[in-house]
C-alpha cells in the first residue's frame, strides 16, 4: 500500500510490569511486543516508520534499528508523542497510522482496513479503530453521528449514563490524513485533569473544522494492550492459539495442540507431525514430512524434508538436520550440521560439528568442543560408524568410511576407511571374583560387630 507512514508510540515506562526492562521489550512468542507491532507495520510496505521512545530508552531504539526513533522528552500524553514524531515525517501527505508498542496482536489486515476507510469517498480526516469488548469497563466510548460517522470520543470518566451504555469502544489505533494531521496536533490542549495532550481530542478538533471522522470495528483480541504480566500471559495464549491454528491449516498435524509452543517466526511445512509438549524457539524452519516426537526443544534450527526428531531432543541455534536424518531421545545438537541420512539416536551431544551423509553416531557419543577458553570444530565424514560411549576431542577430522571402536577417546584425526581404537586394553584375571566377594563380606561383618 503506497503513501503510508506509521508512527509507533513506545515511550511508556510500564511500571505495572514490575520490571527493569521497558514494557515494550517483553516478549510473546519469541518476539518483543514492539517487534510484533513493527512487523505489522512493515507488512504494509510503508514509506516511513518512526518509533517514539522516552529518554534513556537506548535498548528500545537498538532493538528496532534500522527503523528510526525519536525521543519524546516530556511524555505528556499520546498527542505529545505524535507531536514529537512530526518532524520525522515532515512534508508527508499520505495516510498516517498511529500505533502503540504494547498492542502486539494487531494484524496487517486490520491496518489495511483503516487505510481503506481513510481513503473512502467521505475523505475523513481521522479514522478510529473501534471494538465491542464483552466488558466495556473503563474504555472511552465512540459516539456516532446520525449518518454513521464518528461524532466524538467520550472518556468513561466524563460519559453520562446513556454514553456509558454504548458498546462501541475506542481501541486507540488511529489513522490520519497526513496533510491535516499537523493542524489537528497543533489544536490539542492540555487543560484536563492529567495535564496531558490526548490524541483522542483530534476527533473533536476535526469535527470543529467540519471534517468528517469515521470508525472501523476490529476484534477486541487484536487491540489487547499489555500493562501487566498477567495481560502478557493472556496475549501469549491468544497468539499461540493463532499460530497453532495456522500450522494445522497449512498442513501440519499437532497431536496435542495446546501443548505445542511456537515462536512468531516458526515455519512449518506440509505433512509435518508434531508430538505433545514440543517447544519452538525463534528461527526454526521445518520442511515437509518431518516427524517431531514429544518433549523436544528446538530453536534456531533448520530441519530438512523427511527427518525424524525426538522424543526429548534438543536442537540449538545454527543447527541443520539433513533430509531423512534421525535425531533421537536425549540427543543435543549445537551449531551442528547433519547431512542426509545421518543418525544420532541416543544420549549424545554434538556441538560445533559437521556429520556426513549416512553416518551413524553411537549412543553416549560426546564431541568435546570446548577447552575452557575456545570452541573448536569437528568434521566427521560420510558413512562413518562411531561406536557407543565415544569422546571426540576437537579439533578433529574423521575421514569418510572410518570406524571408531566403542568406548574410545579420540584425540587425533582418523584417516578414511580406518579403524580407530582409543581405549585401554582389557585385562582378565580368572578366579579373582570369589576371593573379592569373600573379602568384602568379612569387612562388612567386622563393621557390624564394631557397631554392636
Amino acid at each position: 500500500m503506497s503513501a503510508v507512514a506509521c508512527l509507533i508510540l513506545a515511550a511508556g515506562k510500564g511500571t505495572r510490569m514490575k520490571s527493569d526492562r521497558p514494557k515494550v521489550m517483553h516478549e510473546i512468542a519469541g518476539r518483543s511486543m514492539l517487534g510484533h507491532v513493527v512487523a505489522a507495520a512493515q507488512a504494509l510496505s510503508p514509506e516511513r516508520i518512526v518509533v517514539v521512545v522516552g529518554p534513556g530508552m537506548d535498548a528500545v531504539a537498538r532493538s528496532v534499528a534500522p527503523v528510526p526513533t525519536v525521543i519524546q522528552p516530556a511524555q505528556k500524553g499520546t498527542g505529545d508523542a505524535v507531536r514529537a514524531a512530526l518532524p520525522a515525517i515532515a512534508g508527508f501527505e499520505g495516510d498516517v497510522i498511529v500505533l502503540f508498542g504494547d498492542t502486539p496482536l494487531l494484524s496487517p489486515a486490520t491496518l489495511e482496513r483503516l487505510i481503506e476507510a481513510r481513503r473512502a469517498a467521505a475523505d475523513p480526516a481521522v479514522v478510529v479503530l473501534g471494538m465491542r469488548p464483552a466488558d466495556p469497563a473503563q474504555y472511552g466510548r465512540l459516539v456516532l453521528s446520525g449518518q454513521g460517522g464518528l461524532d466524538r470520543i467520550v472518556e468513561f470518566s466524563e460519559a453520562d449514563e446513556v454514553e456509558r451504555g454504548i458498546g462501541l469502544c475506542n481501541a486507540g489505533i488511529m489513522t490520519f490524513d497526513g496533510r491535516r494531521l499537523p493542524e489537528l496536533i497543533a489544536a490539542l490542549r492540555d487543560g484536563n485533569a492529567k495535564g496531558e495532550f490526548f490524541l483522542t481530542d483530534t476527533v473533536a478538533a476535526a469535527r470543529a473544522r467540519g471534517w468528517a471522522c469515521s470508525v472501523v470495528e476490529g476484534d477486541p483480541d487484536e487491540v489487547l494492550g499489555i500493562n501487566s504480566r498477567v495481560e502478557l500471559a493472556d496475549a501469549e495464549a491468544i497468539l499461540q492459539d493463532r499460530l497453532r491454528r495456522r500450522a494445522m491449516i497449512e498442513g501440519a498435524t499437532l497431536v496435542d495442540p495446546k501443548t505445542v509452543w511456537f515462536s512468531s517466526d516458526t515455519r512449518i511445512g506440509r505433512d509435518v507431525v508434531i508430538g505433545p509438549s514440543t517447544f519452538f524457539g525463534p528461527g526454526v524452519t521445518v520442511e515437509d514430512r518431518v516427524e517431531i516426537l514429544g518433549f523436544s526443544h528446538i530453536e534456531g534450527a533448520t530441519i530438512r524434508t523427511g527427518a525424524r526428531i525426538g522424543p526429548f531432543a534438543r536442537l540449538r541455534p545454527t543447527t541443520t538436520v539433513g533430509e531423512g536424518a534421525h535425531v533421537g531421545n536425549f540427543v543435543e545438537l549445537k551449531a551442528a550440521d547433519l547431512a542426509a541420512g545421518a543418525k544420532a539416536n541416543h544420549l549424545t551431544y554434538l556441538g560445533d560439528v559437521s556429520v556426513g551423509a549416512k553416518t551413524n553416531i553411537g549412543a553416549g557419543t560426546i564431541v568435546s568442543n570446548y577447552d575452557g577458553y575456545n570452541k573448536f570444530r569437528t568434521s566427521i565424514g560420510a558413512e562413518v560408524f562411531i561406536g557407543s560411549d565415544t569422546v571426540l576431542v576437537a579439533p578433529l577430522t574423521v575421514g569418510d568410511g572410518a570406524n571408531i571402536a566403542a568406548g574410545s577417546v579420540i584425540t587425533r584425526d582418523v584417516a578414511p576407511d580406518s579403524l580407530a581404537i582409543g581405549r585401554a586394553r582389557q585385562e582378565d584375571k580368572p578366579g579373582w571374583a570369589p576371593a573379592y566377594r569373600e573379602r568384602k563380606r568379612a569387612e562388612k561383618a567386622k563393621r557390624e560387630r564394631e557397631k554392636s
